[in-house]
């Protein structure tokens, strides 16, 4: 009889039961577990998840793990919630539906340094379905999915549809490269054009590099900041 979540060939679930799903992947993650291991903690209020990868590249090209997270999230409500939902991703990491934030994503690693290769690498998100206590209008800049139209949308099906757009665009990134990655993720950036603060730096978000790498552009200099900057370290 099943009864958790059902994720694709290669990839297992484990019910975290309350813990954080992020910090406990970590863990499992320096303990030795596989790869595809997915940690996951559901309520109709919050879901959280987070996935272990064993990486087999150097820190720089598997941080794109990160974003890919996030495009799975997208394709996800896109497949499950209203039609022509706005879902939005920005670089540092907020998940945003209807322009307001609503969920976020995070990667951990043991080492940062760009050109080693990880031992583990782990990424997850937060994703808002209900605020009961929350009247609307009372906090704009935020959101959840029961207000934006997803009132029927059941954390388990959106958590095991997940993992199956993630595993479809891994599966992509290995057999075409970087190139459906940036151009997927560039047409769901937040704030391309625009004036961000980011890591502790204010410019011009111009753009991507081909690694998905942010352009900032800060009076008369453009910087690049790795994805690499974006991951904790979990030694």
């Amino acid at each position: 009889m099943i009864t958790g979540p059902v994720f694709p060939p290669l990839m297992q679930g484990i019910h975290a039961a309350g813990a954080d799903p992020f910090d406990a992947a970590c863990a499992e993650a320096r303990s030795g577990c596989d790869a595809g291991t997915i940690l996951y903690d559901v309520s109709p209020e919050l879901l959280r998840a987070a996935i272990v990868f064993a990486p087999e590249v150097p820190l720089s090209k598997a941080a794109v793990m990160l974003p890919l997270t996030g495009i799975a999230v997208q394709n996800a409500l896109g497949a499950l919630g209203p039609s022509e939902l706005p879902v939005h991703l920005e670089w540092g990491g907020a998940i945003r539906v209807n322009g307001a934030t609503c969920g976020r994503l995070r990667a951990a690693t043991e080492d940062s340094t760009p050109d080693t290769e990880p031992g583990w690498l782990v990424t997850g998100f937060e994703l808002v379905f209900a605020r009961p206590t929350v009247e609307g209008g009372a906090t704009p800049g935020e959101t959840d999915l029961q207000s934006e139209g997803c009132g029927g949308l059941e954390p388990t099906d959106f958590l095991e549809s997940w993992s199956r757009h993630l595993l479809n665009w891994i599966n992509r990134w290995e057999d075409d490269g970087m190139g459906p990655v940036h151009r997927e993720w560039a047409g769901l950036a937040h704030g391309m054009g625009e004036d961000i603060t980011i890591l502790g730096r204010t410019g011009t978000f111009l753009g991507l590099d081909e690694m998905l790498g942010l352009l900032l552009r800060t009076d008369d200099t453009t910087m690049l900041l790795p994805l690499t900057d974006l991951l904790e370290t979990r030694p």
